[in-house]
């Protein structure tokens, strides 16, 4: 009967997805279950009769005793970290953060704890990521707002509001935006979100007059938008002191008649780095809001799936985490991209390839973008053709046409790749079956955080094309198109076959 009953022990300790390790009084190990050998690196037998402090980093030895004693003399079970992090160390040496439960039992007189231990890495991971981006949030040099859709009271405010606007944020969260901006009434400013709660608007841009707790005003440029806070409907407002600008211009408007041509030309440049700034802004608050949101929601979902049978669910929420992740990791990317673009900063490696590497490398990570029905004709007769140029780049290259195409086009639909050869040079074409470019946006096509009209809804920076072309021309390549809205388009690269610094 006694082996029976451990027979039962073992495939129970073998079902249980978190690491179980059973100490006896002197704090020994005197079993493990197999989750807790992988998570800690060891092969069965490895640990048993070891003091528990193997699993401890050495740091935490003398603490990690206190506290286990008094725990076996209270017998009571608990969570242990609770205000404070605590951490397992591996056979290899490193350490990872961990919580970890406590349950005492008794078998025969004797007295032993049960640790179940659960590998947190992941968790912390999102909370340094949100934590990151909640300091991005509060040091904005703009400010910024949030505010319910029903009541219009704010729900947070940045550091930049509180510090220009003179209010707290317990008085903030007790206001609405008309107590702030003396040119609307609340029945007014409501009137101004219906585009906004009615979806026919996705943001709304107006200029308006903010007013501080000392009384003072000054101009602002409002960027308004929905979103949601969780379950919550919210709308996010960010604010930019426009005073400058509009000294400026007042300033403009009344020179003389002689410097009217330098006049229009200073307004011209100005809005265009106005567009350009809304652009970019609008761009940044789309594309992190919606990642962050998702990694916001998936980190409270994770820590209500504590059962076993929800470890699919908690994969799923600790995968979505990753992929939000690894989206905004290449977005920065692009961003330091274009810093290094615009410096000179950019030190280009040519060696020889084959250029079957390249379109292999290509091929095989678009083809985990490819919508349902769609498929790439892989070139024909390439095996031949190689390059002395940076490799990188031209991967770089022919992967963002490639992933634009898969975007842009609908399901079921055939991405074209030809690639041809000569002594000079080698001309790459990328045809898709998509939505077009309009004709009166294709002169901007590769200007920084540009977008089509008709594009404004499929996730993007507008950055890919620009940092192309950039590059292209710097290893005297070049990029152009054709292109009919609702038809498709056709991108074509040419990039010498060898390199000249």
């Amino acid at each position: 009967m006694f082996k029976q009953d451990q027979d039962i022990f073992n495939v129970l300790l073998g079902a249980v997805s978190e690491g179980v390790i059973i100490v006896d009084e002197n704090q020994d190990i005197v079993e493990v279950n197999q989750s807790a050998l992988k998570m800690f690196g060891y092969k069965k037998g490895e640990l048993i009769k070891n003091p528990l402090n193997i699993l401890i980093p050495r740091n935490y030895h003398a603490d990690h005793g206190k506290h286990v004693k008094g725990f076996m003399k209270k017998q009571t079970r608990r969570r242990m970290g609770q205000g404070r992090d605590i951490f397992g160390a591996r056979k290899d040496g490193t350490t990872f953060p961990v919580e970890a439960g406590l349950n005492p039992f008794s078998i025969y007189d004797k007295n032993y704890v049960m640790a179940l231990v659960i590998d947190i890495t992941v968790r912390k991971a999102a909370e340094q990521e949100l934590k990151h981006w909640s300091k991005i949030f509060n040091q904005s040099l703009n400010e910024i707002y949030i505010f319910k859709t029903d009541d219009l009271k704010f729900v947070n405010v940045n550091s930049g509001a509180l510090n220009n606007m003179g209010y707290s944020l317990e008085e903030f969260k007790k206001m609405t935006p008309s107590d702030i901006k003396p040119e609307y009434t609340k029945t007014q400013f409501k009137s101004i979100l219906q585009p906004l709660l009615k979806g026919i608007e996705e943001k709304l841009v107006f200029e308006t007059i903010h007013k501080r707790k000392d009384g003072t005003t000054y101009p602002v440029e409002v960027h308004l938008q929905p979103s949601n806070l969780g379950n919550q409907q919210v709308f996010v407002a960010i604010i930019l002191d426009i005073t400058v600008r509009k000294n400026y211009t007042n300033e403009l408007e009344n020179t003389v008649e002689q410097r009217t041509k330098e006049l229009q030309i200073a307004l011209d440049k100005e809005k265009e780095l106005n567009d350009l700034k809304t652009k970019f802004l609008s761009m940044v608050s789309h594309e992190f809001k919606t990642p962050l949101s998702g990694i916001l929601t998936s980190s409270m979902l994770l820590g209500k799936y504590k059962q076993t049978a929800q470890q699919e669910k908690r994969d799923k929420h600790i995968k979505t985490i990753i992929d939000k992740v690894h989206y905004l990791n290449n977005i920065l990317n692009d961003f330091l991209s274009v810093e290094k673009l615009q410096d000179g900063k950019i030190k280009y490696t040519p060696h020889n390839f084959k250029l079957s590497k390249v379109v292999n490398e290509v091929v095989y990570n678009a083809n985990m973008l490819l919508k349902e029905g769609q498929k790439i004709n892989y070139p024909e007769n390439i095996d031949s053709f190689s390059m002395y140029q940076d490799e990188k780049i031209v991967e770089l290259a022919l992967s963002n046409l490639v992933n634009n195409a898969i975007k842009y086009s609908p399901a079921n639909c055939v991405i074209g790749l030809e690639i041809t050869q000569n002594k000079e040079k080698t001309t790459f074409k990328v045809k898709d079956q998509g939505i077009g470019i309009p004709k009166k946006d294709q002169k901007n096509i590769f200007n920084r955080y540009f977008r089509a009209e008709n594009a404004l809804l499929t996730q993007g920076t507008g950055i890919g094309l620009n940092i192309v072309k950039d590059h292209l021309e710097n290893l005297n390549g070049c990029i152009y198109f054709e292109s009919s809205k609702g038809k498709g388009s056709v991108f074509t690269i040419e990039i010498p076959n060898s390199f000249k610094d």
